[in-house]
């Protein structure tokens, strides 16, 4: 079968060890977890996890079975089947030079990205987008030197569609 990325979101207990069990469930069984995001909800009783994995569609069809029987997982839903936003967020810090200056100020335009701090001799700015606009960014700042980055991994949501 075709193996594909698969968003999925669960709604959980905001307790200690959830997390573990739910990334158990998934590293127990040699599945692995390509993304994380997890945060309280407006309900501080319970945590959204969102998470993505590349499998085909019958594993991901016996992961979310095995998911919703632990207890303090009282959702699971997979993105992947519905119309979603799905966002990534990244932080990168580069070395300035006179070379790459005109080079860095031309990407943070192409891609809507902001500088967040600035000294003599480093920045840190900050990219926002799918997936692949996540990549190119990351392709076209690599020849100018990426000193260090950080990536969320996917965050997701639902469209409501009325």
């Amino acid at each position: 079968m075709e193996k594909k990325e698969y968003t999925l979101a669960l709604l959980v207990s905001n307790k200690p060890d959830v997390l573990a069990r739910v990334s158990g469930v998934l590293g127990g069984r040699g599945y692995n977890i390509e993304t994380l995001c997890v945060d309280a909800t407006l309900d501080p009783a319970y945590s959204k996890i969102i998470l993505t994995t590349i499998q085909d569609k019958a594993t991901i069809g016996k992961i979310e079975k095995q998911l919703i029987r632990l207890i303090d997982v009282h959702k699971v839903t997979d993105l992947t089947k519905v119309e979603a936003v799905s966002r990534e967020m990244m932080l990168v810090r580069m070395k300035l030079s006179d070379t790459n200056k005109g080079h860095l100020a031309l990407i943070i335009d192409t891609f809507n990205g902001r500088v967040i701090t600035m000294n003599g001799d480093h920045c840190v700015m900050e990219i926002t987008g799918d997936r692949a606009i996540i990549e190119k960014a990351v392709a076209s700042l690599k020849p100018l030197g990426i000193d260090d980055m950080a990536r969320t991994g996917i965050v997701s949501l639902e469209r409501q569609i009325d």
